[in-house]
Formats: structure tokens, C-alpha cells, sequence
């Protein structure tokens, strides 16, 4: 299976009609993966918190058709990151759109846990209630966006409904490009899955961003890795080993906790 990382830059001097259109030119040039996958609030930026009231959209808008497009051009599955909704009753959304080569929609998912603590996305925006997967004809993806990396329980609960491939959408600062590092080699190995961490590149909102987009296996090896500019990191891996890691080295069988149990003869 073929994989294409667009660690796609976020510039403020670029409008982000500009970038949309961009990013679709960069998807194209993808044609022939069989999976692509782009970065956390790549149309504003991760922290440019100001502009996410002006900038969001509904679910289907602007970004979802030009996305939608591109996918269908490019014959692709097509992750194509996250970016600000605003749903029907008015409440900000950070939502990552799954669509398929033929270009139709196969699934949205709402970050779940917001990070800003209390400020920025944690009091923008709702949090979204829903794990999300996606079933592929080769594999099975997990849906994850930037701050989620840190919660491995939801990690647990995406293998547990199926999830092979781990997908994690970022807009990840430099500052703490360590952690990034270590928790996509960390969710890989606990859950014996491949993780595909796709970041932005440039700065947003006056935060340097990490870049250093990574594919790590199911026994927590890099099978590559990005610098900290923009550019795309493409990489096969071999979804089987998903299944043979997990035979091989059977730990999940013996977990103990977090599972649910039937309740004994009283």
C-alpha cells in the first residue's frame, strides 16, 4: 500500500481560498497512491485561533467540495485533514472528511479532545463524541487529529473497532516535536498498528511548527520521516503485517483492563 504525507505549509500571506486550491494541485500530483493523507487545520492554521470564526465553514463547503474534487481527479482515498465547521446551530467543530477515489464522502470525524486548556480551541469549539473509522479495501484506518495523540484510551477504543492504520492529522509546534516523535512510536507499538502522522510546515499565528511527518510500523520503527519544510512524504508499507505483529506477539489478547466483562452469577 502506497501512502503520501502532504506536510503542506501554512503561510499567512497565503488566502486560504489560495491554499485550498493548492492543496488540491498537491493531492494531484499524488495520482498512483493508493492513500493521501493531509494535516490538521491546514486552510487557517492549528493556532491561528482569530481567524476560525471567519474562516468556518459547514460541513459541506467550500473546503469538503474542493476536497471532494480532488480525490475523484486523483483517484485516491483522500484524508483530507481537518478543518473549522460550524454546524447548524452555530457551534465551531475541528472536523477531519475521509472521501473516497470516486469522491464521495465516507466520513467526518469531530476532534475529540481540544487543546488549549482554557483558551483557544478548548472554549471555541464543541468536542466532538465519536470515534471514527474507515474501512479501506486494504485496511482499516483510525481517525485521530493533533491533541488526541496524547489520550492513548482512544487509541485503544479505534483498535477495538476494527482500526489497523492509525491516522493522525497535526498542527504540532516545534517546541515539543519530542513528544510528537515518541507518542506516534508509543500508539504504534501499544496497539500494534501502523501510525501515519501527517504535520503542517511554516508558522502559524507566530507559532513555529514541528513539520517531521512520520510513519512508524506495528513493532514502532520509522519507515520515514519528514523535515521541518513543506513537502511530501510518500512511503508503501505492507497492511498485513498489522495481523502477523499481532500473532506473532499476541499482547492485546491479554489485556485486563478497560475491557468490558460479563457480569458473573450472583
Amino acid at each position: 500500500m502506497r501512502a503520501s504525507l502532504i506536510q503542506i505549509a501554512v503561510d499567512p500571506d497565503e488566502s486560504v481560498n489560495s491554499r485550498r486550491q493548492r492543496a488540491a494541485s498537491l493531492i494531484a500530483a499524488q495520482r498512483g497512491a493508493d492513500l493521501v493523507v493531509l494535516p490538521e487545520l491546514w486552510p487557517v492554521g492549528a493556532f491561528a485561533y482569530t481567524a476560525f470564526a471567519d474562516e468556518a465553514e459547514p460541513l459541506q463547503g467550500p473546503t469538503h467540495d474542493i476536497m471532494a474534487k480532488a480525490a475523484a481527479d486523483a483517484g485516491v482515498w483522500l484524508h483530507a485533514g481537518s478543518f473549522v465547521e460550524r454546524a447548524a446551530d452555530g457551534t465551531l467543530y475541528n472536523t477531519t472528511l475521509v472521501f473516497t477515489p470516486e469522491g464521495e464522502r465516507a466520513a467526518a470525524y469531530r476532534k475529540i479532545h481540544r487543546f488549549g486548556f482554557d483558551k483557544g480551541e478548548a472554549v471555541m469549539m464543541g468536542a466532538g463524541e465519536e470515534l471514527v473509522t474507515v474501512a479501506l479495501p486494504q485496511t482499516t484506518l483510525g481517525l485521530a487529529t493533533c491533541y488526541d495523540l496524547r489520550f492513548p484510551e482512544m487509541f485503544r477504543g479505534l483498535v477495538d473497532a476494527g482500526a489497523e492504520t492509525l491516522i493522525v492529522a497535526a498542527g504540532w509546534p516545534e517546541r515539543r516535536r519530542a513528544h510528537w516523535t515518541l507518542l506516534a512510536r508509543a500508539r504504534a507499538v501499544e496497539n500494534q498498528s501502523y501510525v501515519l502522522a501527517v504535520g503542517t510546515a511554516g508558522t502559524h499565528a507566530g507559532i513555529q511548527q514541528a513539520g517531521h511527518s512520520i510513519v512508524v510500523d506495528p513493532w514502532g520503527e520509522v519507515l520515514a520521516e519528514a523535515g521541518a519544510d513543506e513537502e511530501v512524504l510518500t512511503v508503501e508499507f505492507d497492511p498485513s503485517k498489522v495481523a502477523a505483529t499481532r500473532e506473532q506477539f499476541p499482547a492485546l489478547k491479554d489485556r485486563r483492563l478497560g475491557l468490558a466483562r460479563p457480569e458473573t452469577g450472583k
